[in-house]
């Protein structure tokens, strides 16, 4: 969603400003690579916090698209704080503000180009040095832009190659060059390796699913046998809406660890090979819809199939969390729900009365 607004900014000529967290202490709201945009016109994307510090790094944004010069913030600590508000609760937070100059919306360009293709790519920008805010775009097929020094340029490459695929963002010092007397350049590395979400079943179930699933930052794809029912404009967030037989179509792509496998048809013919081929591949989460006499009959089909014990203990079925889901709506936030706590290491049970860290 930034990407595509901060892409509308550029083609309608409006001026902007984006707002990054470059490194975090404590219980801060929201990780490194977390981002909020601010066009001139006012329109706001994103955040940087849960809402505490976003009001004062709006402002920042603006006084940034007013004067070009990128301003990196302090907020929370007892010490060396560049503004005397903080999280709420109670941790700190760095945000590097800067311009979205024809560099930096060359760069964000390339990330959204790679990504929707369906590939990785490593966003490196200088946090500190002569170029605050400079960007370089690391991806399978190439390197784009300049962090303004090729010392620094190579360096931040080989950082880069080692992060991508990995999801998240982290701050790295980069010394100056052998026998320069000059201090090191912080550099954020931001790794962006969208996990795919493969839906089987055009139903109303896989319509909400693949709103979901979007909105979560996953690649998603929508594939059925019927096409009919497999119409385009019934997934206008999917990336893909594929039509075949399901697992003719899980046989022909790459998955990894990072995929997940969401079978909503409840039909046996589909189901059933699609499984066999799901439960023995690298996917980190394989789930599928039916009632729990349904889920029976699976299990000694897929038995039947060859598979074994350990491979037909990954399969999640009936999927989700336990919300008392009724419409297509409530569960798709009941599978996506047990999506990110799939993804994250979380429990699914209601934070009050854990005591366990709310951000891990």
């Amino acid at each position: 969603m930034l990407l595509d607004a901060v892409r509308r900014w550029r083609l309608e000529n409006v001026p902007g400003a984006l707002a990054r967290v470059v490194h975090t202490g404590g219980s801060a709201p929201l990780p490194p690579g977390a981002a909020m945009a601010v066009a001139a016109d006012g329109e706001v994307v994103g955040g940087v916090s849960g809402g505490c510090v976003d009001g004062t790094v709006f402002s920042l944004c603006e006084q940034v698209i007013a004067d070009g010069t990128p301003v990196l913030a302090r907020f929370g600590g007892d010490e060396l704080t560049a503004f005397a508000e903080g999280p709420t609760c109670g941790g700190t937070s760095e945000v590097l503000v800067h311009p979205l100059d024809d560099a930096g919306h060359d760069a964000l360009e390339r990330v959204r180009q790679t990504l929707r293709g369906g590939r990785s790519a490593v966003l490196a920008t200088t946090v500190t040095g002569r170029c605050p805010g400079a960007h370089l775009v690391v991806a399978t097929d190439g390197t784009e832009g300049s962090l303004g020094d090729t010392h620094l340029d190579r360096h931040a490459t080989r950082v880069a190659a080692e992060h991508v695929g990995r999801p998240g963002a982290v701050t790295v010092d980069i010394p100056g060059p052998t026998g320069v007397d000059e201090p090191a350049t912080r550099v954020l590395v931001h790794s962006f390796a969208p996990p795919s979400l493969l839906i089987f079943g055009a139903s109303a179930f896989g319509e909400a699913l693949s709103r979901a699933g979007a909105l979560l930052g996953y690649r998603v794809v929508v594939c059925d046998a019927r096409p009919a029912l497999n119409r385009r404009e019934r997934f206008p967030e999917a990336h893909e809406v594929i039509t075949c037989w399901p697992h003719d179509y899980l046989d022909s792509v790459t998955v990894a660890e990072s995929t997940a496998i969401c079978v909503l048809t409840h039909d046996h013919k589909f189901d059933i090979p699609l499984l066999r081929s799901a439960l023995r591949s690298p996917a980190g989460y394989v789930g599928a819809m039916g009632s729990r006499r349904v889920h029976a009959e699976r299990l000694d089909l897929l038995r039947a199939e060859g598979l074994t014990d350990s491979e037909l203990a990954r399969l999640r079925s009936p999927l989700g969390l336990d919300l008392g889901a009724r419409t297509a709506e409530e569960t798709a936030v009941s599978v996506a729900a047990e999506l990110v706590a799939h993804r994250r290491g979380g429990t699914g049970a209601p934070l009050t009365g854990l005591d366990v860290a709310i951000h891990r």
